[in-house]
């Protein structure tokens, strides 16, 4: 499987915009998520990506017994069936054991999380479906950035069993929207550290970050 860039020119707000309906992107995340169980996973696009930057892919994690993997082909069965030929694999954890936050995380601080990488990993709903969590994640890695050393965030985006990051790169094709958005929030953390809130709250939402004290060292 090759990985195709998918353009939009849509504008995906933030989960805590009041337009976002969950029950209108639950469906869509279920999609990305069997997508990347099914089909993603067993991609030797995507098990290349997954080992560059160090993340175990569920069939990975679901190999009790390590040593002898198994190749596509005819006597393969079908719930480990692959999209791609030659590609490695296991028997896959079930599907509610599996998260795809620590992947989004992991393409996110490696800079691969490109809307070539994303369509690759998580199929044609991935903007609907995990497009505001992979924002929401970015502006977490812009935050982490702002909050702590390298060596601390590195380590708050390593992960057990030998997965740490093997290296962070600062946030890839960011835009000015995105950076007014990640200081109007970091505006309001500072507001919740200092209890600038209901009654308290700054009147203007959009002076915050001039009217809240600078953070701390």
């Amino acid at each position: 499987m090759s990985f195709q860039f998918q353009s939009t020119n849509r504008v995906v707000q933030p989960f805590q915009q009041e337009q976002f309906d969950i029950f209108e992107w639950h469906p869509k995340f279920l999609s990305c998520l069997r997508y990347f169980i099914d089909h993603a996973q067993y991609s030797p696009a995507v098990q290349t990506v997954a080992a560059c930057v160090n993340i175990h892919l569920p069939f990975q994690r679901g190999n009790t017994h390590p040593g002898t993997p198994t190749r596509n082909g005819p006597s393969s069965s079908s719930s480990s069936r692959a999209s791609g030929s030659g590609s490695l694999h296991f028997t896959a954890p079930a599907a509610s054991s599996i998260t795809l936050i620590p992947y989004i995380r992991r393409l996110i601080v490696t800079g691969f999380d490109t809307p070539a990488v994303l369509h690759g990993f998580f199929g044609d709903d991935w903007i609907q479906g995990i497009g505001r969590v992979h924002e929401s994640e970015r502006r977490n890695y812009m935050f982490a950035a702002k909050s702590d050393n390298w060596l601390r965030v590195k380590t708050q985006y390593d992960m057990d069993d030998g997965q740490t990051v093997p290296f962070l790169r600062p946030l890839q094709n960011v835009t000015e929207d995105e950076i007014q958005a990640a200081e109007s929030n970091w505006s309001e953390w500072l507001a919740m550290q200092d209890w600038m809130l209901g009654p308290r709250a700054p009147d203007d939402p959009n002076d915050r970050f001039v009217a809240i004290k600078k953070e701390r060292d």
